[in-house]
């Protein structure tokens, strides 16, 4: 067990760092971007359309480089954002959809839901909760519901709802450091071998009330879902399964991260673009483009409502 927790928090450094550098380096690109700006009151380029004479920012190479990495920063800290309304959005669902029937008695942490299944898991974030089902509270043993609860709440000890919550976030989200979902996904299942272990010690050692409690729980799983993984097979069997490490992700990630540290570094020296910012920002005749922009907006929310109106009758 301890094996299992060294080896759980290592990787949750490793990839907690990287999931750092990752939202430094996105942050640090967007305010690059934002320090390269320079406010003109004529622009250096102009043209005229339609007798309306325009302003436009002027960038150099270096300024392109660093739209892109901003563009890039923007985008990992959006899917972050929206990852976390995502996961929080579900949370609230998925515990809105419970049925609390009221505590377990001996265990007053412990949450007894109305479920046909027999299952038993842990839920929360900042305060974790243990929920188990009255069909799990029928069906098991008094010693196969103690190796459960022990199971259970190993994952409400060390918050493990919270450290996978962040793992699928940071993974989604930094899509130039691959190495992140590998390194989460291999937590996940040590977090299952150390919780077993963790029900095994409270059984005294003995392993038989945990396997054939997971078996129960196997057996009700629909058909097509995943069940009891090989791996917590093998370790409850005493035969412990080898982990290759990704080194290959893990070497791409490094040289991803340490490529846009050096192009942030390098451009934000010789980045600049001078703009007006007339509103709108290409402009330096405002009143005139916008009185040509309206007429258009308004055309293109009509037909925008109307093909909404004809799909809804459809």
């Amino acid at each position: 067990m301890r094996g299992d927790r060294a080896h759980g928090c290592l990787l949750v450094r490793v990839a907690a760092l990287l999931g750092a550098c990752g939202m430094v380096a996105a942050a640090a690109s967007m305010g690059v971007a934002i320090g390269s700006v320079r406010h003109v009151s004529v622009g250096a380029h102009q043209l005229d359309v339609l007798g309306v004479r325009l302003s436009y920012p002027v960038l150099n190479v270096a300024e392109w480089l660093v739209l892109g990495l901003a563009g890039l920063g923007a985008s990992a800290g959006t899917l972050v954002v929206r990852a976390c309304w995502r996961q929080h959005s579900a949370y609230k669902s998925f515990l809105a959809d419970l049925q609390i029937v009221g505590r377990l008695a001996g265990h007053p942490t412990v949450k007894v839901i109305a479920d046909p299944r027999p299952q038993a898991f842990c839920a929360g974030y900042l305060r974790p909760t243990v929920y188990v089902s009255q069909r799990a509270i029928e069906l098991l043993t008094e010693s196969e519901l103690s190796a459960v609860l022990a199971h259970e709440h190993h994952h409400r000890k060390v918050r493990d709802p919270l450290r996978l919550a962040c793992g699928r976030i940071l993974g989604r989200a930094l899509f130039f450091v691959p190495v992140l979902k590998p390194l989460w996904d291999r937590y996940a299942e040590l977090a299952e071998l150390s919780a077993d272990r963790a029900a095994v010690l409270a059984s005294a050692g003995d392993q038989r009330p945990l396997a054939s409690a997971l078996l129960m729980f196997d057996a009700s799983t629909p058909s097509g879902a995943g069940g009891i993984s090989s791996e917590r097979v093998d370790s409850l069997l005493g035969v412990p399964r080898r982990w290759r490490p990704p080194w290959w992700l893990t070497v791409a990630s490094l040289g991803s991260l340490a490529s846009l540290d050096l192009l942030i570094w390098r451009t934000s020296q010789v980045a600049s673009v001078h703009a007006t910012f007339n509103l709108p920002l290409l402009s330096s005749r405002p009143c005139a483009v916008m009185s040509i922009l309206l007429p258009l907006l308004g055309c293109a929310t009509i037909a925008r409502r109307r093909a909404t109106s004809h799909r809804r009758r459809a």
